[in-house]
């Protein structure tokens, strides 16, 4: 039969808790990221209703 490692409680609930660690330091990016998008979509939108209502020099 083969042998079990027996891990300490404490232990064994940092090992469950580091895969939470990682997946909300992702959804933190993902929301970071999607929030720099949106306002990049913002800012592109404000910058082509400026353009527009400016006279074209020429």
């Amino acid at each position: 039969m083969a042998e079990t490692t027996k891990l300490s409680v404490e232990k064994a609930l940092e090992k469950l808790r580091g895969g939470d660690r990682l997946k909300s330091r992702d959804q933190q990016l993902d929301e970071k990221t999607e929030a720099l998008n949106e306002e990049v979509r913002r800012m592109r939108a404000q910058r082509l209703r400026l353009d527009q209502g400016k006279p074209k020099r020429g």
